[in-house]
């Protein structure tokens, strides 16, 4: 039958995703193509004009693989002990919808075979379709992680191993891994970039003359689609006919020394994490060059391939250290230095007992009110000029954080991530139990036969199967995987964070977080409170680069309405729950508990203390509490007293250090 596909050469514009396809086509060993854009701009398109214009593949005739008859060694076991019979047939093109499941992708166990038959085989999933040709991914930004790195390893590999219900087995998957993303739904994860050989950053043609082209070309491709094909048959075959000859001249291309030399230059320059950009370069160059019909690769094709490679690879360079600061610490350990400081604190000290003050609960007097502290003339004149003073504080010395989770429990979710554990809503996981309820359509084998093992003696058998099956016995898995979680950070960033550079290492843990949660493959939200109000500085988001670039910029100054950091928190939070009512968010608040900024009538503690005991009765949010008060003569413990009232986990900036702990998977694995 034939295909009415919209001709490669018709299509106007978009020469660079045509490079960059034909390229693959040439050398699959480039690693694919990631096609970024808006709709409408003919992606899909090209990938499936380019497919239907490529030369058909000879095949084992009825092997679901698609064996090369030519490359004994790569046949799968049923080819490889068999009497083959050799097929012709079209290129490939597999399409990955945006619902795929693991079983769906990587292949599974023959449910009907296995009841009627009594053997175990295993059914063929996407990648044994698209073996030797295209597997398009639209939307690859949308799909499940642990979708995407199953089709990520296939494609490095060559091969594709499935391991169901004591069933091991492997086969050849050599694909063109295309996929498409709109960046405006949402970015794919660096890791997953740089899998992807070649990006190109799709537009819509902005020529006037050739926006009415298409609009013709289109026009006369809906009213007759053959009359274009015909129109566009011998550009087609030209173009055809050169990928066959680049691909038959491919192991003859030579890439001088020199030219490696300008590839890891290219790399270098653009600060790309390890070397795949300079592999994919020399691969890509080669590949350009036997287009061209040249033994020999030239300047200009790595010229003119290295934005092809690079561009989703480049990072910006990493900012230069900071000035070295004043070592306090030294100050601290000679009292001489200090003494000055030691005595005002001290007469502080007294003060505040004279007024009936507590230090630890930031308890007055009657007449002074609870949470309120009486700071002498100059301590007032300190905290007058903090007050009116901004700075931008550099970001201190980060390190690996200590594990910390969700708790578990029985509700299945959709994700991913690496954090908490949780029931999976879907066939992806680990599967742990099995379960009479028949909601996914996962079927447990091995707890189905098991099922049903005890009652086959009385059971008629009508249509000789190996084992007769009721519904009763049906049992389905229930899986377990790790999913990310949403951490929203409550910052403070008054005047008093500015003191001894503890918004510099306040700055430093936070970082420290953010990797953490870049790793784990959290959402993030960030709240800053300062002045008289709080802000969100950042919605919901997985851009933890988004997220850094604020931290750095955030300014500190003024007074701490730390109640009104926890309302817009808890407002945030509420938001979020009622769109994801299953999520276990985190909030993480980092803080030295002070507050003297309330929003209503009460006393600022006292309002910060009893919004705090109201949020603690949200049993979905799990709150930390970071404490970023200096550990010196002086010490109120004010987010001490904070994390209790909350029932929050309490750490100090140290403590967040995971090399300083002992057992620390143990400790929050519940």
């Amino acid at each position: 039958m034939f295909k009415k596909i919209f001709p490669f050469s018709a299509i106007v514009g978009q020469d660079q995703l045509k490079l960059a396809l034909i390229l693959n086509a040439i050398n699959p060993r480039i690693g694919g193509v990631l096609i970024r854009g808006e709709k409408g701009t003919a992606k899909s398109t090209t990938v499936r004009a380019l497919a239907a214009l490529l030369p058909k593949i000879a095949v084992v005739k009825g092997c679901p693989y698609n064996c090369d008859p030519e490359r004994p060694q790569h046949l799968c076991d049923r080819c490889r002990d068999n009497h083959i019979e050799v097929m012709q047939r079209s290129l490939p093109v597999v399409t990955l919808p945006l619902n795929a499941t693991e079983d769906m992708v990587a292949g599974s166990i023959d449910f009907s075979k296995a009841v009627k038959e009594g053997t175990r085989v295993i059914q063929p999933g996407l990648l044994a379709k698209a073996n030797r040709g295209i597997l398009y991914v639209d939307e690859v930004n949308l799909l499940d992680d642990h979708i995407v790195d199953i089709i990520l390893d296939a494609a490095a590999s060559g091969q594709n191993v499935i391991e169901r219900e004591g069933i091991s087995l492997s086969h050849a998957s050599r694909f063109v891994l295309v996929g498409t993303m709109n960046p405006e739904e949402g970015e794919l994860r660096p890791q997953l970039l740089d899998r992807f050989g070649l990006c190109v950053e799709v537009k819509a043609v902005t020529d006037r003359k050739d926006r009415v082209l298409l609009m013709e070309r289109r026009e006369t491709y809906d009213m007759s689609p053959l009359d274009l094909i015909r129109q566009f048959e011998a550009e087609n075959a030209k173009i055809a006919g050169e990928i066959v000859q680049a691909k038959q001249m491919l192991k003859m291309v030579h890439m001088p020394k020199h030219l490696r030399s300008l590839a890891s230059e290219l790399a270098l320059e653009n600060n790309v994490a390890g070397h795949r950009a300079d592999l994919i370069i020399e691969q890509a160059a080669r590949a350009m060059a036997a287009l061209r019909g040249h033994p020999e690769v030239a300047t200009d094709d790595v010229l003119k391939i290295a934005p092809l490679v690079l561009s989703h690879r480049r990072r910006e360079p990493a900012p230069p250290p900071p000035p070295p600061q004043e070592d306090t610490q030294d100050r601290e350990d000679h009292p001489e230095n200090n003494r000055g400081e030691t005595q005002e604190n001290h007469e502080h000290q007294q003060q505040g007992h004279q007024d009936g003050a507590n230090p630890q609960s930031g308890e007055t007097n009657p007449s002074k009110g609870k949470g309120d502290a009486r700071p002498d003339s100059r301590e007032r004149g300190k905290s007058q000029q903090r007050d009116t003073m901004e700075q931008v504080f550099d970001i201190g010395e980060t390190f690996k954080v200590r594990r910390f989770t969700s708790p578990k429990d029985r509700l299945f979710r959709r994700g991913s991530g690496r954090r908490s554990r949780s029931r999976s809503a879907q066939k992806q996981g680990r599967y742990v139990k099995s379960t009479g309820s028949r909601d996914t359509g996962d079927v447990a084998l091995d707890a189905t036969l098991r099922a049903a093992a005890p009652y086959q003696l009385r059971r008629e058998n009508r249509n000789s199967l190996a084992v007769v099956i009721r519904p009763d016995d049906v049992r389905e898995k229930i899986r377990e995987k790790r999913v990310g979680n949403f951490l929203l950070f409550l910052v403070d960033a008054s005047g008093s964070m500015g003191a001894r550079g503890r918004m510099a290492a306040s700055k430093g843990a936070i970082m420290s977080l953010l990797l953490d949660a870049y790793q784990k493959r959290d959402r993030i939200a960030m709240v800053s409170f300062r002045k008289d109000k709080a802000i969100v500085n950042l919605p919901p988001t997985s851009s933890i680069d988004l997220a850094a670039r604020l931290l750095r910029e955030m300014p500190v100054g003024g007074k701490t309405p730390l109640s009104a950091g926890l309302a817009k928190s808890y407002e945030v939070l509420r938001n979020y729950l009622t769109r994801e009512p299953t999520a276990r968010p985190i909030a993480i608040v980092i803080t030295d508990g002070k507050a003297n900024v309330a929003l209503g009538e009460k006393r600022p503690m006292e309002e910060t203390l009893d919004l705090a005991e109201r949020l603690s009765a949200e049993s979905r949010i799990r709150f930390i509490v970071i404490d970023t008060e200096s550990q010196g003569l002086v010490h109120f413990g004010l987010a001490q007293t904070l994390a209790g009232t909350m029932n929050a986990q309490y750490f100090r900036i140290e403590d967040l250090k995971a090399d300083t702990l002992l057992n620390i998977a143990k400790e929050n694995i519940k």
